[in-house]
């Protein structure tokens, strides 16, 4: 049973931005075939749509893990999770980082969640996830790992 879920898409700013390529490729283009510029042009912004939907992480909480992208652990596994949001969380995503930290960050979500790693065999001292909603990640790590404990 999936007890959170959600997808990081890219920005809507982001979908914008990538459409200057269609100019930029006019402008490439436009001298030696029009028609092939516009094409060209398409398939291209096309393709970076493509690109950018397809390479949205997804976070998920289930009964017994927490999927984060490609990497899974099990949340027996894992501490109480902390969200941090506007300047606490430039912080942690900065100045306060661990370089051992596995990270799920994405520059266009501001708020992240610290997720400490209790494994003793486990050199990660904590995961760094990105999420337009900390509070709810939280409640569902936190909410689990206190079942999981008292099983």
């Amino acid at each position: 049973m999936t007890l959170y879920r959600e997808r990081l898409w890219a920005a809507p700013w982001l979908f914008v931005a990538t459409g200057l390529i269609i100019p930029a490729t006019l402008l490439v283009f436009a001298p030696i075939s029009f028609a092939a510029g516009v094409v060209i042009a398409i398939v291209l912004y096309a393709a970076f749509v493509v690109l950018l939907v397809g390479s949205s992480p997804t976070i998920e909480v289930t009964e017994e893990q927490l999927h984060a992208g490609r990497a899974h652990i099990a949340l027996a596994l894992l501490g109480e999770a902390v969200p941090f949001d506007g300047e606490q969380a430039v912080l942690e995503r900065g100045q306060r980082l661990d370089a051992r930290a596995w990270l799920l960050i994405k520059g266009w979500v501001k708020p992240v969640v610290r997720i400490p790693v209790l494994d003793p065999g486990d050199p990660t001292p904590y995961w760094l996830v990105s999420t337009r909603r900390p509070r709810e990640l939280v409640r569902a790590l936190n909410e689990r790992s206190r079942t999981t404990a008292e099983d």
